[in-house]
């Protein structure tokens, strides 16, 4: 961790005082582990475009500043405001933000959408590790602003998480998984415990909400004999693994593994074949600016070079790439849209996307969590390209929706910018991508549910039908009739004007 020198907080104040509390942030913000950078000239003019519809469009709601912003006419405000400075990136009709209660009726005829999660989080009980509050903390600032209160470790609980996942977002059904660690202080949860959780949300729901990962670490000792008790007793839904290890802390620089490594990991496909839980989902990507230096004989296990003979070798299984692989993670990726509109092309996305054509294969899936939270919202080009090439080289039917989510608070407004995403026209022609089209269009709908709900053995209908009448939606809808907005505050520093 680099935290801020005495010299790079003379150059910044509080974000909770000194930065728009706006429903989309307007400046980078910084949890103390960099120093922010200046407010661009396009994030003012956003800033200062969002100010002024919420003053001119409030009034016709009858709500100040602030309670403009807090609601659904505010949000939709916010995505005129991108628009008008990136270009028309965002479907939203200026009758959302003017006219009272077009907004609200959007949200109320979309909130029934099946939105399949494929990737989110809590921790146990008893964790300690404080640090994993920094993915909040980025979240809130950069992403997120939405996310309320003080980042403590409660906020990563399964109290929180019910609360964040299934009542404030339109959020279906997800998969609970966790991480691989080096120290078992540092464990999320164990295989056990994430069964576990898995039962008593079903049960209490009293229909399939939760499906579950069992986490895999190979290299580590009697592996294959947790892989067995987990097949026997856990029967978790599909497998989890880092081919990076531990993904946070590195402490055992032996722990990293090959897809293809035929001595180590081909007994294992065979079991999971064997067994039918054939679908095996890979963190990927997410290396800082300087990974060939900060990783160094490491960061190669996050490429999926390892990817392609595996999936030749094992046609039977299901090889899910989290993250898409998209190299970058916690900047700003500016260096990554300036790559893709010069060659086309994005690290390691485009690696991914070219697998299915070099080696034959129909059996590669990209996943979208944290690497669609880091793009749509600060850089909605770059979100654009890289589901362009996703759909393009995997195919729409390979694509799968995950948010990571509750590391980055609820997923809802995550969800809104996908519905809301389109293909530039330029893209379109340039790149020979194909338009994402409405909030609950094909292509949108395969990405939020169908693929998953397939891969998953899934009855779309037939879970709708038990979800709308289960206990979590009771819930949801007496939490609606008391909400009282959102707030946009942040927290950490930003660079002074």
């Amino acid at each position: 961790m680099r935290y801020l020198s005495d010299e790079g907080l003379s150059k910044t104040e509080p974000a909770e005082s000194g930065s728009f509390a706006s429903p989309i942030p307007t400046q980078v913000v910084s949890n103390g582990e960099f120093t922010p950078s200046p407010q661009t000239e396009k994030q003012k003019k956003v800033e200062a475009r969002i100010k002024q519809l919420a003053d001119d469009l409030g009034k016709k709601h009858g709500m100040n500043r602030r309670q403009f912003l807090s609601s659904t006419a505010g949000m939709a405000a916010a995505f005129m405001a991108m628009n008008d400075v990136f270009g028309p990136i965002y479907s939203v009709a200026r009758a959302e933000a003017s006219s009272p209660g077009v907004a609200d009726a959007r949200a109320s005829n979309l909130a029934n959408q099946f939105i399949f999660d494929c990737q989110t989080h809590f921790v146990r009980d008893d964790y300690q590790q404080e640090m994993i509050t920094g993915l909040a903390q980025f979240a809130k600032q950069h992403w997120n602003p939405g996310m309320e209160g003080e980042m403590n470790l409660d906020r990563f609980k399964f109290e929180n998480y019910i609360k964040e996942i299934y009542v404030d977002s339109d959020t279906k059904v997800a998969i609970l998984s966790g991480s691989p660690v080096d120290d078992d202080f540092n464990r999320f949860l164990t295989n056990d415990q994430i069964a576990a959780a898995r039962e008593s949300v079903n049960k209490s729901a009293e229909s399939r909400r939760m499906l579950a990962h069992s986490i895999i670490q190979p290299k580590m000792d009697g592996w294959l004999d947790d892989v067995d008790y987990a097949i026997e007793t856990l029967k978790p839904d599909s497998w989890k693994g880092y081919t990076i290890g531990d993904p946070l802390f590195q402490t055992m620089r032996q722990s990293q593994w090959r897809l293809d490594d035929e001595e180590l990991l081909y007994p294992f496909y065979e079991k999971i074949a064997k067994a039918g839980i054939n679908t095996i989902c890979i963190h990927k990507g997410l290396m800082p600016v300087d990974y060939e230096t900060s990783w160094p004989g490491l960061w190669e296990h996050a490429t999926v070079s390892d990817v392609g003979k595996a999936a030749k070798d094992w046609p039977g299984l299901n090889f899910v790439i989290y993250h898409s692989a998209l190299r970058p993670f916690l900047e700003l990726p500016d260096a990554s849209l300036q790559q893709f509109e010069e060659s086309g092309r994005i690290d390691w996305v485009t690696d991914l996307a070219e697998i299915p054509k070099k080696f034959g294969v129909t059996n590669v899936y990209g996943e979208l969590g944290s690497c669609f939270a880091t793009t749509s919202v600060t850089h909605p080009r770059l979100a654009a390209a890289m589901l362009g090439i996703l759909i393009k080289g995997l195919g729409i039917d390979k694509v799968l929706w995950g948010t990571d989510s509750v590391w980055y608070g609820s997923p809802q407004w995550q969800i809104e910018a996908l519905r809301r995403l389109e293909m530039p026209e330029d893209m379109q022609k340039k790149n020979d991508f194909a338009p994402l089209g409405a909030a609950d269009g094909p292509v949108k709908t395969a990405i939020f549910s169908s693929n998953a709900a397939i891969l998953y053995d899934f009855d779309v209908n037939a879970v709708i039908g038990d979800i709308s009448a289960d206990q979590i939606s009771a819930v949801k809808a007496e939490y609606l009739a008391l909400n009282n907005g959102r707030s946009n505050l942040r927290y950490g520093y930003v660079h002074k004007a």
